[in-house]
């Protein structure tokens, strides 16, 4: 059981540090590799200094002990800091792949629906030409009226073949962007399914009508959670098998004695 203990608090650790050390070099971009060593000697340090202080607690002087417990502490931080970065990193690098295509998705159906609104009022602007023309057919009951009404609908002729060419034109683009938008629908909503179960966290956290501010609020959270049970936990292990080891130092140590005398 120790063995797999001390297996654990080492997968922990190194895994931890190496979230700890790409977050801080991405933190630090500027100086990719001095920032990957001088993490990795870090994360290596607060290891040897939590075993040691564990083996000689008792002995060392309370300066000493003071001080590397704080440097361990704020160890502690820096890595909880570096994974943040890390997976916050993974997170906004994902929302900037799908950002523009839903913005391209955004402004094609705001176009379609312009389109289709242009439409509606050029059927309107027909539709009433029509009423018109009826309303004078209906005033009279001669011929007179129906040539009046035969004008009047020459007369519209240039509204009428301009509306009809306006509703054609807006046709032809709706049909051009729903061409363009279908590929980038499919593409987006890809994307956004690996945004699925985040958003379902963030619903079940802040309603069904949760935004995006919202699912980056739940990330935060679920990235913090992760942080208080990441390194804290393989430090509590290592110091488990160092007490472990520790407790079967004495207990060789008094049979030892036991038996020279």
């Amino acid at each position: 059981m120790i063995f797999l203990t001390f297996l654990t608090a080492i997968a922990l650790s190194v895994v931890a540090g190496y979230y700890s050390v790409v977050g801080l070099a991405s933190i630090f971009p500027g100086s990719f590799w001095p920032v990957i060593l001088m993490g990795g000697v870090l994360e290596a340090s607060k290891l040897v200094t939590v075993s040691w202080l564990y083996r000689n607690w008792h002995r060392a002087g309370w300066a000493l002990k003071g001080y590397l417990s704080l440097a361990v502490t704020i160890l502690m931080l820096i890595t909880s800091m570096g994974i943040f970065g890390y997976l916050s990193k993974a997170h906004l690098e994902h929302s900037s792949d799908t950002a523009p295509l839903e913005s391209k998705v955004a402004l094609l159906t705001e176009q379609i629906r312009v389109e289709k609104e242009t439409i509606g009022e050029s059927r309107k602007e027909l539709k009433q030409l029509d009423e018109i023309v009826e309303q004078t057919v209906g005033r009279t009951t001669d011929e007179k009226g129906l040539l009046q009404a035969q004008a009047l609908r020459r007369t519209q002729q240039k509204d009428r073949i301009r509306l009809v060419s306006q509703i054609e034109q807006s046709q032809k683009h709706i049909a051009d962007y729903q061409e363009e938008l279908s590929p980038l629908s499919v593409e987006f909503k890809k994307a956004e399914a690996d945004l699925g179960p985040i958003k379902y966290v963030a619903a079940l956290a802040y309603g069904e009508e949760a935004g995006a501010s919202s699912v980056d609020k739940a990330v935060r959270v679920v990235i913090g959670l992760i942080i208080v049970v990441f390194d804290p936990l393989a430090i509590l292990l290592l110091i488990a098998v160092a007490f472990h080891h520790l407790k079967n130092s004495i207990v060789v140590s008094i049979i030892s004695l036991s038996l020279k005398r």
